[in-house]
């Protein structure tokens, strides 16, 4: 895997510790694939194009099978290009925290540009939703202040990533979970981090 897409969704720079470990992830990558590309998709600090009236009109003209145009078109342009960065990639990388036990709005901005008919989906009557994003790989480094688990009632941030990502097609998908990165003290974050950073190393190895 050469071209690798790193969307990182923490505004705290390197004071994130999902940027920490997805930053110790991808230089143990980089070890054993000198060929690696790596595009920084930093979504505080890009300008990920908001999906208001226009991009939506074009959406739904698609939807119905006709071709947006005017104000539409110019939108869905700059919807294009955000999903193009991710299609050129065979390994996604996204590190993130939990925030309300759910994810950042400017990562969840990001997934509602790219989840598009015609580019990461199809429908039809016949078919339903079928995905477009096949033979993908995807690296989730995920932080939270106190301790969730895996898919537990409050966490609404691993179900709801597993579950968009594979409705686009991207269903090899690696975690890294990291907490409580506050809840336990000091201590117990840098061990947390520590931690992470050498289920990161192994995993980067692998694949």
């Amino acid at each position: 895997m050469a071209n690798i897409l790193h969307v990182q969704a923490s505004p705290r720079g390197r004071q994130s510790v999902s940027t920490q470990v997805a930053d110790s992830f991808l230089n143990a990558y980089r070890q054993g694939h000198s060929d690696a590309k790596i595009d920084l998709l930093d979504v505080f600090a890009e300008d990920v194009p908001e999906f208001t009236a226009p991009a939506a009109t074009a959406k739904y003209a698609i939807l119905v099978g006709s071709k947006p145009g005017g104000a539409a078109a110019a939108a869905w342009e700059r919807v294009i290009e955000v999903v193009d960065r991710l299609k050129v990639a065979e390994l996604i990388v996204i590190s993130s925290p939990m925030w309300n036990f759910s994810i950042p709005y400017r990562l969840k901005q990001w997934i509602d540009v790219i989840v598009q008919p015609g580019l990461t989906f199809t429908f039809s009557p016949e078919q339903g939703y079928r995905p477009l994003l096949l033979a993908k790989t995807a690296v989730l480094i995920l932080t939270r202040g106190g301790e969730y688990g895996d898919g537990g009632e409050m966490d609404m941030q691993t179900p709801y990533l597993r579950a968009v990502l594979g409705f686009v097609g991207i269903t090899d998908i690696h975690m890294i979970i990291i907490e409580p990165t506050l809840a336990g003290g000091a201590k117990v974050s840098r061990e947390k981090l520590q931690q992470a950073i050498a289920r990161a190393e192994a995993l980067a190895k692998k694949l």
